[in-house]
This record gives structure tokens, C-alpha cells and sequence, in this order.
């Protein structure tokens, strides 16, 4: 087949679409959420269930997204219709890029809230805010941040400004450059962290907690909680990877690229465990804290731990930096999108974008405050956006995937992208694309409707 270009350019080498991919993949979840499910569902038996997941569910829909991208070298709606088209299907297919784009945006909004979190948090530790501070009172200092709205906003919009300037670059100048530096930095300030943790009294402790192999704390709902989070932290659903795989070299293998960043996921989670629980232990605190343990237990683990404020800034340095690299992949399909349809320059395509989503994120930052008693069926404003990003238009956009990839798309096209070695190995995933991996979606997405509805 003839080989297309992308209008926005094409990743340096294989390896920056790896960075790229995973810095995609790796946010505020990771740090966080993977090693409290972790710990609390069997340790090391559920990380077996959760790769195993990963391989069902994950990273056949990753490589499907990939090569429906390269293969058209466009932004995720676009190239939606045109491999729609080149198989003979109905352009409307282009809805589903449109939904994973439109999902995309809205998580942006509110995630620069969280991120605006970590931005003050960074700031507070690099300033002694919380040195020798106790329970109390980092409780009080974060409902403080939530009670005041031009705070949040001030951190909001650096935030946004901060992934505009990198989207307003392109890919060479922008994205490549940004994962560049970012991504080793993040692997290196893990590190650091890593070693800091493994001096700790608590480190045994925090290993045991993450990887002891305890099958009989499995249950449905953990292989449930497994198959749902192998999906989300991959940037699955969103044309984020998508977007990325457009820039991606026709000469990278798209299984073992794909197969490596679902591999640096895990590991950055892992490691993020490692470094979080053993701090946890060593001051005898509450593991299953849930998003207070970022923002209210880890502070006063570090304000009383020797050098811990030095730590404590390098810790949501690291974390920023997840935030940073995930977000500008939120943006890139529509900004894509955008210069492709109208013809626009980048710095106009990411202004205007950028003041939209800032201006739900808004909206989303009022949800803690000013706004608390706005509700759209139910919800705030910040969690009504959460719901139908991550229980309706992500796995709906996954599944649809799955099978346009498995069963619309020509034959020839998917397996001129994947190029596999071994036949085996293409019919391998062809089945799973097609059979198994629509199921378990269609199970996540029934799951997690009903889990958030009662």
C-alpha cells in the first residue's frame, strides 16, 4: 500500500512514540489508584489478573487505535472516516473519533483542576508549607484549597497554558521536545523517590502490602476492578493514542511497541506503589486513604519525615509531570483536528480550545465551592463531567473500536499495520479484536453504570 504522511509531521523514531504513548498513559491514576486497588485486592495475584487483562482488554484495542491512525495519518475523527471509507463501511463512523476527541476534551477540563492540586502542592512544598504539620490541619489546608475558588483558578490556568504551549508547537517542536525531557525526567524523579521509600522503616511493609500473593482476596469484583482499569490506564477511548499513532514511523512494529508501553505502565504504577505505601507505613498512617492520601495523608508523612519536605516537593514534582504528559495528549486530537478541517495554525487552534476547556474547568472548580449546590441529574458539574467521560462515551468508544477494527475493517489494512512475523500472532489478536475483547468492554461498561448509579 501506498504510504500517506501526516500535514502535522511524524515522531522522530519509535522510541519517542513509546514516550509519547506512555506519557499518555501515565497519570494522576497511576500514582495513586493502581497500588490502593492493588493492595486491596490481593497484592501480587491481582497484578497476574490485571496483566492478563491488559492483554485482553488493553493492548488489543491500543494496537487497533494505532494502526487505524498511521494507517490514515489524521486526527482520530477524520481518520475514522477515511479507513471507513477505504473498507467500503459508512463515513459515520467517523462519530465514534468524534466521541473519543469530545471525551477527551471534557477530561481535560476538569483533570486541570486536579492538576491545579499538584501545581499548589508543589509550590507549598517548595516553600515548607507543610513541614511538622499534622492530620488536622493538612485536612484543613486541603478543604481550604477547595473553598477557594480564585486559588483553583489561578492553578487551573497555568495548567492549560502550560499544554497549550506544548500543543501550539506541533509535533516536532512541541509534543517530541516535551516527551523529551519529561518522560526521563518523571523515570528519573521516580527513582529518586524510589530510593528515598526503600530507606524507610515501612518498606517492607509497603512491599508486602503491594505484591503479597493472596488468591483468596480475588473475587469477581476484583477481576471486575482489573479488567476496568487495564482499559482506562491506557488512554483507551479518548483518540489520544489515536492522534499518536498518525505520527507514528511505518517501519515501528506496532505489537511490541504497544506491548512495551503497556509494560511501562505497569511498572510506573508498580514503583509508584513502592515508593507511596512505604511512606504511608513508616508513619503509621491509613493506606486506604483514596484520594485524600495525595493531598492530606502523603503531606504529613513528609512534614515529619527527616529531609521529607525535599522529598515531599520532588514527589509532586513527579506527579505534576504525569499530569503534564497525560493532558497534552487530551488535546491533541481535536487541536489535530482543527488544523486539518480549517486549515488553522496550531497557536489559533490550541486558543481557542484552550479558553473552551478553561472555561468548563471553570464551571468544574465551582463544583467544590461556589457551585457546590448546582446539580445535573444528580451530579456537580466536576463529577457529572467524570461520569459521563469515564462510564459512557471511554468504554463506549472502546467497544465500538474493538469491533470496527475487528469487523469492518479490511482485512488487508490491519494486517498491512500490524505486519506481523509470525501469522499466528496476527490471528491471535484478530480474534481477540473481534470476540473477546468487545465482551469484556461491553462488561466494564455495564459494570461501572450500575457500580456509580446505585
Amino acid at each position: 500500500m501506498e504510504e500517506k504522511q501526516s500535514i502535522h509531521g511524524a515522531w522522530a523514531s519509535r522510541w519517542i512514540f513509546i514516550l509519547a504513548a506512555t506519557g499518555s498513559a501515565v497519570g494522576l491514576g497511576n500514582i495513586w489508584k493502581f497500588p490502593y486497588i492493588t493492595g486491596e485486592n490481593g497484592g501480587g495475584a491481582f497484578v497476574l489478573v490485571y496483566l492478563l487483562c491488559i492483554l485482553v482488554v488493553g493492548v488489543p484495542i491500543m494496537m487497533a487505535e494505532v494502526l487505524i491512525g498511521r494507517h490514515a495519518r489524521k486526527s482520530p475523527i477524520n481518520a475514522m472516516h477515511d479507513v471507513a471509507i477505504s473498507s467500503g463501511k459508512s463515513g459515520l463512523w467517523s462519530m465514534v473519533g468524534w466521541m473519543g476527541v469530545l471525551a477527551g476534551f471534557f477530561i481535560l477540563s476538569f483533570y486541570s483542576v486536579v492538576a491545579g492540586w499538584v501545581l499548589h502542592y508543589i509550590a507549598g512544598m517548595g516553600v515548607g508549607d507543610y513541614a511538622a504539620i499534622s492530620s488536622d490541619d493538612a485536612g484543613k489546608a486541603f478543604e481550604g484549597l477547595l473553598s477557594n475558588p480564585q486559588t483553583l483558578l489561578i492553578w487551573h490556568s497555568v495548567f492549560i497554558v502550560m499544554v497549550m504551549l506544548v500543543i501550539a508547537g506541533g509535533v516536532e517542536k512541541g509534543l517530541e521536545n516535551a516527551v523529551k525531557f519529561l518522560m526521563p525526567a518523571l523515570f528519573v524523579l521516580l527513582l529518586v523517590m524510589l530510593a528515598y521509600a526503600s530507606q524507610t522503616s515501612g518498606f517492607h511493609a509497603g512491599w508486602d502490602f503491594l505484591f503479597h500473593f493472596d488468591p483468596s482476596q480475588l473475587s469477581w469484583e476484583s477481576i471486575l476492578v482489573a479488567m476496568g482499569h487495564a482499559f482506562f490506564t491506557l488512554s483507551l477511548g479518548m483518540g489520544a493514542i489515536m492522534a499518536y499513532g498518525s505520527y507514528m514511523p511505518k517501519k515501528t512494529a506496532i505489537g511490541t511497541a504497544v506491548i512495551t508501553i503497556a509494560l511501562m505502565d505497569t511498572v510506573v504504577a508498580l514503583v509508584a506503589g513502592l515508593v507511596i505505601f512505604p511512606i504511608v507505613f513508616t508513619n503509621g498512617m491509613d493506606p486506604g486513604a483514596g484520594p485524600g492520601l495525595m493531598f492530606v495523608t502523603l503531606p504529613v508523612a513528609f512534614g515529619q519525615m527527616p529531609s521529607g519536605q525535599i522529598f515531599g516537593f520532588v514527589f509532586f514534582l513527579l506527579v505534576g509531570i504525569a499530569a503534564w504528559t497525560s493532558a497534552i495528549s487530551l488535546l491533541e486530537p481535536a487541536a489535530a483536528w482543527l488544523v486539518e478541517k480549517f486549515g488553522w495554525h496550531r497557536i489559533p487552534a490550541c486558543i481557542v480550545l484552550g479558553l473552551i476547556i478553561w472555561s468548563i474547568g471553570i464551571a468544574a472548580l465551582g463544583s467544590f465551592n461556589v457551585i457546590a449546590d448546582v446539580k445535573l441529574f444528580g451530579f456537580t458539574v466536576f463529577d457529572f463531567l467524570d461520569f459521563i467521560t469515564a462510564n459512557i462515551m471511554l468504554p463506549l468508544g472502546g467497544l465500538f473500536i474493538a469491533l470496527f477494527t475487528g469487523w469492518m475493517v479490511k482485512r488487508q489494512i490491519s494486517e498491512d499495520e500490524l505486519a506481523f512475523s509470525a501469522n499466528a500472532w496476527y490471528r491471535a489478536w484478530y480474534i481477540t479484536i473481534r470476540y473477546i475483547t468487545p465482551v469484556a468492554v461491553a462488561i466494564i461498561f455495564v459494570f461501572n453504570l450500575l457500580d456509580t448509579l446505585k
